[in-house]
């Protein structure tokens, strides 16, 4: 029901007020249901990790949810919180829509419980994408801190090594040790201070790099893998470590990444 407030002087303005309110008085039935009891729910994010995906749709019990495509590098949803799920085993998929193409459907049951959230990590290759879930624990610092969690997703046929993140502010190490498909907990960051962070191998404490191929203005050479975050108080992010980890001059095709997104 819509109510109109009108304040007007003395006693003639309010009652032409009041005529006016009971003319405009309608009832109008809700075309959606107001949810506000999420104890039955959980709350989903899904980040692609996956090697070269592209036009990747994210379907929940054969319900199509996202309403743009995914590539390599999307979080859906793009601006935090998540989307709702319904408690008990759900089953997934993450596949690409185009009839011709080579990306083998991912399809899956997870169990979630309600009131919890959790983000879904797709990782490895089109040809033989994988899956991890892992609860997202937020904690909402009642200081002015942030707080950020590390995700190792690279790619390689052969075993890779462990990495350390390198905080320039902090001039030490963030994560450490950090193993391929680990996801740590989240730990407390300074907000509004822009920090540069590098993934290392682990114990070397040397950046590593990717090539980077030359154009007009810019010669051939190798750079820093890094990614740049300016934290906003009381956020928390998940920094998330993906791509071909063989990338070198002769073997580029895809791109090692560094790369945040928001969690809440």
């Amino acid at each position: 029901m819509k109510t109109f407030k009108i304040i007007a002087a003395g006693v003639s303005g309010l009652i032409v007020a009041g005529s006016v309110m009971i003319s405009c008085t309608k009832n109008v039935q809700e075309a959606t249901a107001l949810k506000d009891d999420f104890s039955n729910n959980a709350i989903v994010q899904l980040y692609v990790a996956t090697v070269n995906a592209s036009r990747n749709y994210v379907y929940v019990d054969a319900q199509a949810l996202n309403g743009s495509s995914l590539s390599s590098g999307s979080v859906f949803p793009g601006t935090g919180y998540g989307f709702n799920v319904g408690t008990g085993f759900r089953g997934f998929t993450v596949r690409d829509t185009l009839s011709t193409t080579t990306q083998v459907p991912l399809t899956f049951a997870q169990n979630f419980q309600g009131g919890k959230s959790y983000t879904v990590f797709t990782y490895d290759t089109i040809t033989n994408p994988k899956q991890k879930t892992v609860e997202t624990l937020i904690d909402v610092p009642t200081d002015t801190t942030a707080r950020i969690r590390f995700g190792y997703f690279t790619y390689s046929p052969n075993d890779v090594p462990a990495v350390d993140i390198f905080s320039v502010k902090r001039k030490a190490n963030i994560f450490s040790n950090v193993m391929l498909t680990d996801v740590t907990d989240f730990v407390p960051i300074a907000s509004g201070i822009t920090d540069t962070l590098f993934v290392r191998l682990a114990g070397s404490g040397v950046n590593l790099q990717n090539f980077r191929p030359a154009t007009p203005t810019v010669p051939a050479g190798f750079v820093d893998i890094s990614a740049i975050i300016t934290p906003t108080i009381r956020r928390s992010y998940t920094l998330v470590f993906r791509g071909g980890f063989r990338a070198s001059a002769t073997n580029n095709a895809t791109v090692r990444t560094l790369s945040v997104f928001i969690n809440r």
